[in-house]
């Protein structure tokens, strides 16, 4: 797509000082600047990106969008003439973003385009949805979790006339931002993972939730499929008003699914039309993401053989219920984040296991909880008091308020907010056969502790 092409269809001032060239990527930090870039400037809450145009150039932007109100402050043509470069001048360089990658997509309308939001497991699922699918279709997805109100457009940049699918997560942290880059992707085939507590702080309760969430049906046209669990307790609430075909899913909905068993650690063997499929990831929620991926291919469509491949292509990813097998210890690293859902699936997961040695459970702060933050907290000191964990490790200042019942049911404990001394405690106590739980928000960082438990370096 050529630079004046794109700001005619965004109705944009195009200010020129070169050939009419077109863009080979996108960038909003002026450090990822390749050759050709696009380069948007957004203005965030510590950095403005118009500061950083000069440097987008130098690094081999072509062209930079901008904001009309910075054009002066900046001297931001001046910058351009001098450079030899292009603007796109826009009202608001983050819809500009979102708008540009609409339309950049609306170019390929072959492309199958999947949308996966929920309170927990949403990366998880489209990393399992693009493993069965690109099996037999050339499949582009978001990367990590490029997931947000500039991390989605970001990501539909990467899509090419070769691709077949796209399979894309979206997230939120902010009323509308569900509905912001549904309208980008507009999707094919939407799936909800299910309704949390996660991120209740911006919304106030569920029910605020499952409306931000169904968002992702909105663009859905006759003939597109709106796929929801069948079991989550808000499935009928998630099903109405929705544009297009409805389908819940669930493990006995497939009759290619003959069952599943827990291997511990070594994660689940699945039995798929009649074939044994050794299925990486451990715990029963990760078998619920496997199911969400399987409802995704089966709209593709993709075959049962591609289904198993898939399956048994998937490893973890960091901070998602990864296993360290250390020389000191065993760590289920399971810190990427944590809502009050996921939090109860770790223990629960951890106390299934069959163990030789102690279980030691360090659990940090839930964090963006809002008014529901004690609460929730407490309600996972419950679920600590009552684990089979020998010792608890408890770091941060939300997760305080679990101290009292962890110590009112008489299960050993220690807290801090440092985590000096955390670290301190949790390296006097651990001990060879140990399996250590981390399990806390990602502001927490318990990845810290890693190199420290299992005794080996750069785990992390």
């Amino acid at each position: 797509m050529g630079i004046g092409e794109l700001s005619g269809l965004l109705g944009a001032r195009h200010i020129s000082f070169s050939p009419n060239l077109g863009f080979s990527s996108v960038a909003i930090d002026s450090r990822a600047v390749k050759e050709g870039a696009l380069f948007f400037a957004l203005a965030g809450s510590s950095h403005d990106g118009h500061k950083f145009v000069q440097a987008a150039f130098n690094s081999g932007a072509r062209c930079a969008v901008v904001d009309s109100s910075k054009l002066e402050s900046f001297d931001l043509i001046n910058t351009a003439q001098k450079a030899g470069k292009d603007l796109i001048v826009v009202g608001d360089t983050k819809k500009g973003l979102q708008d540009a990658a609409r339309v950049y997509l609306e170019k390929f309308p072959s492309l199958k385009k999947v949308g996966i939001t929920g309170s927990s497991g949403k990366t998880t699922t489209k990393e399992i949805t693009a493993a069965i699918i690109s099996c037999e279709k050339n499949t582009v997805m978001n990367k990590g979790n490029l997931n947000s109100e500039t991390g989605l457009p970001l990501s539909v940049f990467e899509v090419r006339a070769c691709h077949e699918v796209g399979v894309f997560e979206l997230g939120m942290n902010r009323p509308n931002e569900i509905l912001e880059i549904a309208e980008v992707l507009k999707p094919n085939a939407a799936l909800i993972t299910n309704i949390g507590s996660a991120h209740i702080e911006y919304f106030g309760s569920k029910d605020k939730i499952v409306n931000e969430k169904k968002c992702i049906f909105k663009f859905l046209k006759d003939g597109d499929i709106a796929l929801i669990p069948e079991n989550d307790e808000y499935a009928d609430e998630m099903a109405q008003g929705v544009t297009g075909k409805v389908k819940f899913y669930a493990q006995n909905n497939f009759k290619e699914f003959e069952g599943a068993r827990s291997l511990g650690l070594e994660g689940t063997e699945i039995v798929w039309a009649g074939e044994k499929v050794h299925f990486a990831l451990p715990g029963k929620h990760s078998l619920d993401d496997a199911i969400a991926a399987i409802a995704i291919a089966k709209e593709i469509p993709v075959s049962d053989n591609a289904i198993i491949r898939g399956l048994e292509s998937v490893k973890p990813l960091f901070g998602r219920l990864e296993i360290l097998n250390g020389k000191r210890a065993t760590v289920v690293r399971d810190c990427y984040n944590a809502n009050p859902e996921s939090a109860a699936k770790s223990v629960e997961f951890c106390d299934s296991l069959e163990w030789p040695g102690r279980k030691v459970y360090v659990i940090a702060d839930m964090l963006e909880l809002g008014d529901s933050s004690v609460l929730e907290h407490e309600r996972l000191g419950f679920h600590l008091s009552v684990s089979s964990a020998k010792k608890v490790f408890l770091f941060g200042n939300e997760i305080k308020a679990a101290v009292r019942c962890i110590e009112d049911n008489g299960k050993p404990f220690f807290y801090s907010d440092d985590i000096n001394e955390l670290t301190a405690a949790i390296d006097g106590y651990v001990k060879k056969g140990d399996i250590v739980l981390l399990k806390g928000s990602r502001g927490c960082a318990l990845e810290r502790l890693s190199e420290m438990l299992t005794g080996v370096g750069d785990v992390c």
